[in-house]
């Protein structure tokens, strides 16, 4: 009989392989982190445990799946050992690279929260989350996700520090963070993350990101690294256009949105959600064209600057967007790059079900990256085998339907 399959080309059996494979690779790949052969040990149980089934990936549970007396080794490996997470980090975006790597890539910058108890857990404190919808106690981590047509996954990630931590040395010193940390906003968080995926060749043409990212400092340093943006802005974000369009318009973006003529607005999909297709009106008005090369001396392309603005048909709520593009882009291109954040949110929800991105227990700064960063491991291997997996070619069904 016909193998059952899974999404895509590959059989239940092939996928398994290449599970089985690219865990191999991973291992071989992160074992120079750890120098001691029984730490690397731990982090490959670690990491086993976390691809396990397991509906909580506590220490307890982690360390009875692994064969562990207690979660000892396991609170070892995240807190006392000596281990660089950064590296992990990279590993992980090199792996992404190799398997998921599109020059038309989207970077897409979100955050998530992580609920917490008590004053200890690095970073904790009452802030908003979008994870509770409101204002609670917890950890917030910023997060970059790679989406491109083979897939997604986390490749970069950073804990917030409020400055009610980095103005406390006691506090800091408590949670083991270094001393070269200091208060960053979370645009600045942003930044750094495009700017590490820049240096290491992470091929993407575009940034989308929500309204807690749209500000200059990111604008700018997409614009001098030629690359693309969606970003999301607040309703009085400012506008102006430089003679663009046959009406030119400054102002509010929600006075540009209130006064624009209702045949401009065009409905198009934003994706196919959880709940069906994102069916959207979109009002995409172009305000200024400059030349790359005035911010990158190579870029001898001609660039955009808009305001891209989305309606809700069901109940008229709006949000907008400061786009930077190549001329000629389309307003479905920059609808589809709009659309790659709903990807981010689909990873946080996976990550905390299926990989426990929020069972981490420790309370440190090293014990929060160590964890995040292999939560972020196991997701993008599993990012990886799909991939694979979609790229093999169904086999054709026997002539014989008893045949296998």
């Amino acid at each position: 009989m016909e193998r059952n399959r899974m999404t895509g080309g590959a059989s239940v059996e092939e996928t398994l392989s290449l599970t089985v494979e690219g865990l191999r690779a991973v291992k071989e790949k992160i074992r120079p982190l750890f120098g001691q052969a029984r730490v690397a040990v731990s982090a490959e149980h670690y990491l086993e445990t976390l691809l396990g089934n397991l509906p909580r990936k506590t220490g307890w549970q982690r360390a009875e799946a692994a064969g562990d007396e207690g979660p000892w080794r396991q609170q070892a490996l995240l807190g006392r050992t000596q281990w660089d997470a950064d590296g992990l980090r990279d590993i992980v975006r090199d792996h992404v690279q190799i398997t998921l790597g599109d020059e038309d890539a989207v970077l897409v910058i979100d955050e998530t929260g992580f609920l917490k108890k008590g004053k200890a857990s690095c970073g904790v404190g009452r802030q908003y989350t979008g994870s509770a919808g409101k204002i609670t106690n917890c950890q917030v981590g910023v997060f970059a996700a790679y989406v491109s047509s083979r897939g997604h996954a986390f490749v970069d990630r950073a804990l917030y520090l409020p400055k009610a931590w980095t103005s406390d040395p006691v506090r800091l010193s408590a949670a083991s963070v270094p001393a070269d940390v200091t208060f960053a906003t979370k645009p600045s968080l942003a930044r750094q993350m495009i700017e590490r995926g820049l240096q290491a060749g992470l091929p993407f043409e575009w940034v989308a990101a929500d309204s807690v990212y749209g500000v200059g400092e990111i604008e700018m340093s997409l614009r001098h690294a030629a690359k693309g943006y969606v970003l999301g802005v607040a309703g009085s974000h400012w506008f102006n256009s430089w003679g663009l369009g046959e009406r030119p318009v400054a102002g509010e973006a929600r006075d540009i949105a209130r006064d624009a003529p209702e045949e401009d607005w065009v409905s198009l999909s934003a994706g196919h959600g959880t709940k069906g297709d994102r069916q959207y009106d979109w009002l995409w008005c172009p305000l200024a064209e400059l030349e790359g090369a005035d911010y990158t001396p190579a870029d001898n392309r001609t660039w955009i600057r808009g305001l891209l603005v989305r309606r809700n048909p069901a109940d008229g709520d709006l949000a907008y967007f400061t786009v930077w593009c190549p001329s000629g882009t389309t307003p479905e291109k920059l609808v589809q790059v709009e659309g790659t954040r709903w990807r981010i949110e689909e990873g946080f929800r996976t990550a905390k079900n299926e990989f426990g991105l929020d069972h981490n227990e420790t309370r440190s700064w090293h014990g929060w990256h160590r964890h995040v960063s292999l939560v972020m491991l196991a997701y993008a291997l599993m990012a990886g085998v799909r991939a694979q997996a979609n790229d093999r070619s169904p086999k054709k069904r026997p002539a014989n339907p008893y045949q296998v």
